[in-house]
């Protein structure tokens, strides 16, 4: 950090899912911005969305801490790294303030973050319909955990400037705390529901209104000095020494082609910042706008995003898709994760009953549900022949889709999963490649970045 630069920090922690963090969020960061501060978002829990939201806004990427993916000493090295030339940290909680992993501790949820870091938080409380019974709200959330610093209330969709002062003054009586600002039930300034391809009209600039309507409003009804005041002044949390990003004891030369567009765009930066680290050259492409696997890589990664909705656009890449298969079938050391798995598959059905052949590697299709297939931290086990995992090596990530995979035929699993309903067998291994629906947080085990770079020189040689 700059000698020069005091750095603040602040969580905005939200009552539950659907209270409304996540506009407040973005609010506060554009009218952060406008201040001249630089801003360094976060994200609590795994999610790539909300990030990519904190971007557009900051102009810096935003990282995700989780504290059941990550030791605790991982979650502060990720956190001072980014932090270090920023003015000021945001971090977005997850779901309600204390859902986490485990519903009798405050295991991988907001509130741990914050009592991690020592940041002061911010509780944004949807206030629609109650008046003095917010500030029951507030205090049973100051005395379930005591150590937490809730610093100030947002009281976010009241329905006028009297209805603000209602529940500002029963907060602040009952808590003991300020409630600094406030936003109207106002439709046109809520933060669009997540849909597919929200994230590339997000990149392409399609909310930049939104934004800045965002930081009008923040001006307009929250106090930003004591905002300001309140995420106090303090260093990043003393770490040691690097760990995760210590100078690695050998560098690989490696190119390694990494699917991103449209389509496939879901990667923990730090994913791709250790792979560069240990020496590997990442050469981005498109399969979406046709770009065939570049030439004289020697490893491959496509990772999540939404490649059901470019689904026809992708299977009339022929050239593209031949390039990957035959590549792949050669030996290429290969991760596909969640969209990248489904792109593997014979075909991806939508929920009309179309069905788009893709690589025809992994045998079987997926097919689009109307509800989520499944959702959920998941800690992974290596298994037999897993070149990134051996047998019995453990990695955390979680899990996120709409689709169902449905075989034809078996292939050797890759993993064991073990999430909230228990463990089993998932994901395939074929040829040099790791494929499934997890997405792993290489930062968990980042034996996986080492393993998988000496492979592909190998492979090269």
């Amino acid at each position: 950090m700059n000698e020069s630069r005091t750095h603040r920090s602040l969580v905005v922690a939200g009552t539950g899912s659907g209270a409304g963090k996540t506009t407040v969020t973005l609010g506060l960061m554009a009218a952060l911005r406008r201040r001249g501060m630089t801003v360094q978002g976060f994200k609590c829990g795994p999610d790539y969305i909300d990030p990519a939201y904190h971007k557009a806004v900051t102009g810096r990427p935003s990282r995700n801490l989780d504290s059941w993916m990550l030791t605790p000493d991982t979650v502060k090295e990720i956190y001072a790294r980014a932090s270090r030339d920023a003015d000021i940290s945001i971090i977005e909680g997850v779901m309600g303030f204390y859902d986490g992993k485990d519903p009798l501790s405050n295991t991988g949820s907001t509130a741990e973050i914050s009592l991690l870091l020592d940041c002061p938080v911010l509780l944004v409380v949807n206030c629609q319909s109650m008046a003095r019974s917010a500030a029951a709200i507030v205090k049973g959330f100051q005395c379930l955990e005591p150590r937490a610093r809730i610093a100030a209330v947002f009281a976010n969709r009241v329905g006028s400037d009297g209805h603000y002062r209602i529940v500002k003054e029963a907060i602040e009586q009952e808590c003991g705390i300020p409630v600094i600002g406030y936003m109207k039930r106002e439709d046109s300034l809520s933060v669009p529901e997540r849909h597919l391809g929200l994230v590339p009209s997000i990149e392409r600039g399609e909310l930049g209104g939104l934004f800045e309507a965002l930081a009008d409003r923040i001006d307009q009804t929250v106090d930003m000095d004591r905002l300001v005041e309140l995420a106090q002044a303090s260093e990043p949390p003393a770490v040691p020494e690097p760990r995760l990003f210590a100078e690695p004891s050998r560098r690989y030369r490696v190119r390694m082609a990494v699917a991103r567009d449209a389509a496939f765009h879901f990667y923990y930066p730090e994913n791709l910042e250790l792979l560069e680290l240990y020496g590997a050259e990442l050469v981005y492409f498109s399969p979406l706008a046709g770009e065939p696997l570049p030439e004289d890589v020697q490893g491959l990664y496509i990772g999540g995003g939404f490649p059901e909705e470019f689904a026809e656009r992708l299977s009339a890449q022929a050239q593209v898709t031949d390039s990957i298969r035959s590549a792949v079938e050669r030996g290429l050391p290969t991760l596909a994760e969640c969209g990248g798995f489904m792109y593997l598959t014979g075909a991806i059905g939508d929920t009309q009953g179309r069905s788009y052949p893709m690589l025809g590697l992994v045998p079987g299709q997926v097919t689009m549900q109307t509800k989520l297939a499944a959702l959920g931290l998941r800690e992974v086990t290596g298994a037999e022949g897993n070149f990134l995992l051996p047998r019995g090596e453990t990695a955390r990530g979680h899990e996120f889709h709409y689709s169902v995979y449905e075989p034809q035929s078996e292939l050797p699993h890759a993993y064991e999963t073990k999430g909230l309903r228990g463990a089993k067998k998932d994901g395939c291994l074929l040829h040099r490649t790791v494929a499934g629906y997890t997405h792993l947080h290489f930062a968990s085990n980042p034996g996986i970045v080492a393993r998988w770079l000496e492979c592909c020189e190998a492979y090269g040689r």
